[in-house]
């Protein structure tokens, strides 16, 4: 846990109310899941900037994939004096007593990429379905016709389904005309690499290695996808991922991973600090620039934002590079003669 102060009191151009104003006597807490995961230090950074442009303090709390500890970091949080919550939930069931903690004292709560089901909530992420419609259309460009495996999110993480849901619309049709064959699906507790691995390990040894291509869900999940494929000699084949992780956006170039569905995390934690911050401020949920009215799966109608993905592959790999997401020599690490900008 800690805390940065800011210097000045800024409005934010995407949010012109004049609370914004008094931003300066304003702490935004930050309850992040799983810190460790390479993509959350970028969200964090733009959440910070979003806060000091603001003129806001941060501070924070990591529940190292543990559902029980997120309750108690929040309670922490909360006995801090915070004027409002951003939370990445670990379980998006067990969140639940943190959210009618929150409401008890009148602090505002963004439910920060993964959805909470509560309307108390403000839900901000990408469109999910849309991701995994990404994922299984780059796959499925590259492998039309096979043997397919699905490696899911976690499945305490709502995400994992919205980004299922998306896939199989895409590969429906292939999966009825008889072209492609699912032979192998698995949940991935705690989007853990490992886990993803060992899940693939396990599809290969029943299928007697017989995977024409893999849809997963991050890039996380990617990587062990891709360990446990060239432990076997099946590099190269089609596998999806998302996020954008640097390493990621490696095997992209290497030809070792097919698409990262470019989620990028400096525009999400920018939105989530300056919604944090309004809604502190006294801006009603509704009232936030871009907001809009959904309803979940199960029937509740939330306040949400959603920002557009964008699929990386190695005809686009320019386009990282050109936004300062990655150095070229991170992404071309280890690649020679391959697409732009690593030939």
């Amino acid at each position: 846990m800690h805390k940065i102060l800011a210097a000045a009191a800024i409005a934010t151009a995407s949010f012109t109310t004049s609370a914004l104003a008094d931003a300066h006597n304003i702490t935004v807490g930050v309850s992040w899941s799983n810190f460790q995961e390479e993509r959350w230090k970028t969200d964090e950074a733009a959440i910070v900037g979003a806060l000091e442009e603001a003129g806001a303090t941060y501070v924070s709390a990591d529940a190292q994939s543990s559902s029980a500890k997120q309750l108690s970091d929040i309670e922490s949080l909360i006995a801090q004096g915070v004027d409002a919550l951003i939370i990445l939930a670990q379980d998006s069931q067990a969140i639940g007593p943190a959210i009618d903690a929150a409401a008890n004292e009148g602090i505002p709560v963004v439910g920060y990429d993964r959805l909470i089901e509560d309307p108390r909530a403000f839900y901000l992420t990408f469109d999910n379905v849309e991701v995994g419609r990404m994922q299984a259309r780059a796959v499925f460009e590259q492998a039309p016709t096979g043997r397919y495996v699905m490696i899911k999110g976690s499945p305490t993480d709502p995400n994992a389904d919205f980004l299922r849901g998306g896939q199989q619309e895409v590969l429906q049709a292939a999966i009825d005309a008889g072209d492609i064959e699912i032979v192998g699906e698995a949940y991935t507790d705690g989007w853990l690499p490992a886990n993803a691995q060992r899940n693939m390990e396990q599809i290969l040894t029943a299928t007697d290695n017989g995977v024409d291509a893999v849809v997963a869900s991050n890039d996380g999940t990617a990587g062990g996808v891709v360990a446990a494929l060239t432990a076997q000699g099946l590099d190269g084949i089609p596998v999806s991922g998302q996020d954008g992780d640097h390493a990621a956006l490696n095997r992209i170039a290497k030809g070792t991973q097919t698409v990262s569905v470019w989620k990028d995390a400096r525009d999400l934690g920018a939105n989530a600090g300056q919604i944090a911050v309004a809604m502190a401020s006294g801006t009603a949920m509704a009232d936030i620039e871009g907001a809009q009215t959904w309803t979940s799966p199960a029937g509740t109608e939330l306040t949400a934002m959603f920002l557009a993905p964008v699929p990386i592959t190695r005809d686009n790999l320019d386009l990282v590079v050109d936004a300062g997401w990655i150095g070229k020599e991170k992404l071309c690490q280890g690649v020679s003669g391959g697409p732009s900008p690593c030939e």
